[in-house]
């Protein structure tokens, strides 16, 4: 089965590269650059990550990553921030919105396949435990 991800970028280029180098490591590749978007393609897709810039042009969002805390079909599905907000502080103010890792632009691109890897493995066994 191939996995989904679901890029949230309201940036063009940062979304086509993404999606590109996404779908030649062979995922299954949903796009959304506003945070309503994002919101309907979660509800609408199920992804199995999620793949968010936290800066969404006037939307931030993290409000999606707590959108998805709260449902609790979705709960466990893993959030990467892709950010150029790289600092401690911002990775914080991340990770308490409920991202589970943070990646820094330029995006190094094995860093964020071992992260793939990584969160995609967790939320498979989270969903085992879970039965779901």
């Amino acid at each position: 089965m191939t996995d989904r991800v679901l890029v949230v970028e309201d940036n063009t280029a940062s979304l086509e590269m993404l999606r590109d180098w996404l779908l030649l490591q062979d995922y299954e590749v949903m796009t959304a650059s506003t945070l309503v978007d994002a919101i309907a393609s979660v509800e609408r897709s199920k992804p199995d990550i999620v793949l968010l810039d936290v800066q969404l042009g006037a939307d931030d969002g993290l409000s999606l990553a707590q959108w998805v805390r709260r449902h609790r079909g979705l709960r466990h599905t893993p959030i990467i921030a892709v950010t150029a907000h790289a600092m401690v502080t911002e990775r914080d103010r991340m990770l308490q919105a409920g991202c589970n890792a943070c990646i820094p632009k330029p995006i190094e691109f094995r860093l964020l396949q071992e992260h793939l890897r990584k969160w995609l493995v967790i939320a498979t066994l989270m969903s085992s435990a879970n039965g779901s």
